[in-house]
């Protein structure tokens, strides 16, 4: 089996962070994995994104063209990237920064307000994982233990205090199903 993901949002909001966190998790796993990031010159408030690939096997390309998968954050990449979602794949967007639905009727969608979410947990940063939560939830390719492991191992020091409230976002965002 084979996934293909794509975390895509403006700079600042965590999603090279959230794609690479992915790509540990499935290491974790005994899986194989890419990680490929890409961003603007702006760093924050610039666009920002990333592919991860899943894999049992190896790993032909680290490209995505059709995803089966997309975290969207905000609209930019949401209107980028609903065209390129697999027929029968998900989209995960960010509805407190998307004001539109989703037009793709062949799709699951998962509508989460992600920075609402964050912002209750005491922590607007964690808005990444609630909405990798929510991927996890609607798209089982990796277990929720193996993105808490990952958290753990690979979380910055300097943000060790924030491990238990990153739990509490993942699994906020698992609490929200396809519509």
């Amino acid at each position: 089996m084979q996934t293909e993901v794509i975390v895509s949002g403006f700079g600042g909001q965590g999603t090279l962070f959230a794609g690479q966190l992915i790509s540990y998790a499935a290491m974790e796993s005994g899986k194989n994995t890419t990680w490929i990031p890409s961003y603007g010159p702006e760093m924050r408030g610039g666009t920002a994104n990333c592919t991860v690939v899943v894999s049992d096997d190896e790993i032909g390309s680290p490209l995505a063209r059709n995803p089966e998968a997309v975290i969207a954050m905000n609209l930019p990449s949401m209107d980028k990237y609903e065209p390129l979602v697999k027929p029968g794949g998900i989209l995960v967007v960010n509805q407190s920064m998307v004001d539109r639905k989703v037009k793709r009727t062949d799709i699951k969608v998962v509508y989460i307000e992600a920075n609402k979410i964050a912002e209750e947990l005491g922590n607007k940063r964690l808005a990444n994982m609630v909405m990798v939560g929510g991927l996890l939830a609607n798209h089982p390719f990796l277990k929720t233990e193996d993105m808490e492991k990952a958290l753990k191992e690979h979380l910055p020091a300097k943000h060790a205090k924030l491990l238990d409230v990153n739990y509490q976002a993942l699994r906020r965002g698992a609490g929200h199903k396809a519509a």
